[in-house]
């Protein structure tokens, strides 16, 4: 019994790693695309660095306020607001050569969606809530900062005009959920819905799905 617990023990810290890394790489990303959304609205520095912020880590915020989950992430590590911070600036000086890896940016910003929904599922389910509200919790989680991101540069969310993302997000609290009730392990639940909720992203993108759109253009009298 001992070597599998050891194997059982070295598998769980593996996907932890795994998860972490994937995390710091989205928050990386999402601090990026900020900076970019700030430099298009031709922002100081100090906007940069505020954009960068609320687009990386505002969804996690917001999350941990909803659920009353306190003390909040990102003020036990610090670190976390340094590298947010360093590759927003970084984002200013390289920015020229950046539209050279849109498709980089495409697939690290959907590895965010689906490891911040994730994370928000969690988070919720570990406080004992409710199914719906573990399911908010990880759509929040998901798509918070970049609804922030937008609106702070008045600009429409990209969430709710553009191809398939909120939708994503859903479905991967859902399968999360389902792999949960099914009793299926949580390392092996969240390979799964990390590498279905990746599949279904890059397909919405490559095949550009969308939700209906409804448009009213009439006038109230």
């Amino acid at each position: 019994m001992l070597p599998s617990i050891s194997l059982l023990d070295s598998f769980q810290a593996s996907n932890f790693t795994v998860m972490l890394v994937i995390y710091l790489v989205a928050i990386t990303a999402e601090a990026m695309s900020g900076a970019l959304a700030a430099g298009r609205r031709n922002m100081d520095i100090f906007g940069v660095v505020v954009i960068a912020f609320v687009t990386a880590l505002g969804g996690g915020t917001i999350r941990d306020m909803v659920l009353g989950h306190y003390p909040i992430g990102w003020t036990q590590h610090p670190e976390y607001v340094y590298l947010v911070i360093s590759f927003g600036l970084l984002t200013t000086v390289i920015a020229r050569h950046m539209h050279r890896l849109k498709q980089v940016f495409l697939l690290l910003d959907a590895m965010g969606l689906i490891a911040f929904s994730l994370i928000g599922c969690n988070t919720a389910l570990e406080l004992g809530y409710p199914t719906i509200v573990i399911i908010m919790a990880g759509m929040i989680t998901g798509i918070s900062g970049g609804i922030l991101r937008d609106v702070l540069c008045n600009q429409v969310p990209v969430v709710f005009r553009r191809e398939l993302y909120a939708s994503v997000s859903l479905s991967v609290c859902l399968m999360f959920l389902g792999l949960r009730y099914l009793e299926v392990s949580s390392n092996i639940s969240t390979l799964v819905c990390f590498g279905g909720g990746l599949a279904f992203r890059l397909a919405a993108i490559r095949f550009k799905w969308r939700l209906p759109v409804f448009s009213y253009q009439q006038r109230w009298e």
